[in-house]
């Protein structure tokens, strides 16, 4: 078997990153995102390695939708090579990049994904505004292991104290259709390092599937900045859900107004929530083109993987 060479597209939200590969190109390869899972797990992780592919926090591919009310599907692999159910600042490059691909004909539309039916909105300045669905608060579903701590599966977890490494500190979780744990910086006597303390959390046992860590300041009651964890893939410069989380937390808590600009490494996203918690949390901010190429893929990665 000969290396095959493949068009890539690298795009970015923020500076959070992605390889985004066109039907055409998955094609040619003979994947299937419903039949290849492993083969797909193994391309994910070698095109996003920065040293011997191209480099980014996660694959983005489009597929055609099993929900016949959705025009496109959605499907997300983070760097090492693990699934996710979505990635907010990826949802606004995806519509920009099936919109160009001539895969949808609106600027608005509803793609299918696996926290469920998302839709995009792409402004006239080509920022993309993204209906983000209901936040999910209950432990169950976030999901948090309330047994653990003797509490009921539909609390929800709000400055909740846990133990990691050798400090007790408070956490609330949201689901944004992936798990998140806030940490908020100012509840805390001594902060805490996000390089020690984001991997701790990111595999505590409260958390069965993992989690994101969002490390935040309140700079005021309109303005959080927030340091990122990302589950699967380490620090990241933004994070879509991760920063709708944020809002949702903060506002719960009153700590910040129902319109709020939440400040990442890469930059700023809008998120706004009435605090209703059957209303969706909606998200505003940019997505870029970086550059398109040719990767040559090493023959290994062609072969069919061993059941």
């Amino acid at each position: 078997m000969m290396p095959q060479v493949i068009a890539f597209t690298k795009m970015h939200g923020l500076g959070n990153d992605f390889v985004m590969l066109s039907q055409e190109t998955l094609q040619a390869l003979d994947l299937n995102p419903d039949r290849d899972k492993a083969r797909l797990e193994k391309l994910a992780a070698y095109l996003c390695d920065r040293h011997f592919g191209i480099g980014a926090d996660g694959l983005i591919l489009p597929a055609p939708p099993s929900d016949a009310n959705s025009d496109i599907r959605f499907v997300y692999l983070n760097s090492d090579g693990s699934w996710a159910e979505m990635c907010g600042n990826g949802i606004r490059c995806f519509a920009i990049f099936v919109q160009n691909q001539g895969m949808v004909q609106t600027n608005t539309f509803t793609v299918e994904t696996l926290a469920g039916p998302i839709r995009p909105q792409i402004n006239p300045d080509r920022t993309v505004t993204v209906d983000m669905g209901k936040p999910i608060l209950e432990a169950a579903k976030i999901p948090f292991n309330a047994a653990l701590f003797d509490r009921n599966e539909t609390s929800q977890i709000q400055n909740h104290s846990l133990d990691v490494l050798d400090r007790n500190i408070p956490v609330t979780a949201v689901s944004m259709g992936n798990p998140h744990c806030l940490v908020f910086q100012d509840d805390l006597s001594q902060p805490v390092d996000p390089a020690v303390f984001g991997p701790a959390l990111e595999k505590h046992p409260a958390f069965p599937a993992k989690t994101n860590v969002e490390f935040i300041q309140v700079l005021s009651r309109k303005h959080l900045k927030v340091t990122v964890w990302e589950r699967g893939c380490g620090f990241t410069l933004a994070c879509g859900t991760g920063a709708c989380a944020t809002a949702v937390g903060a506002i719960q808590l009153g700590k910040a107004d129902h319109d709020v600009n939440v400040e990442l490494p890469g930059g700023i996203l809008n998120i706004r929530w009435d605090g209703n918690p059957e209303s969706s949390v909606f998200m505003s901010g940019p997505a870029s083109y970086a550059f398109k190429g040719e990767i040559e893929l090493p023959v290994s990665l062609l072969s069919p993987v061993p059941a």
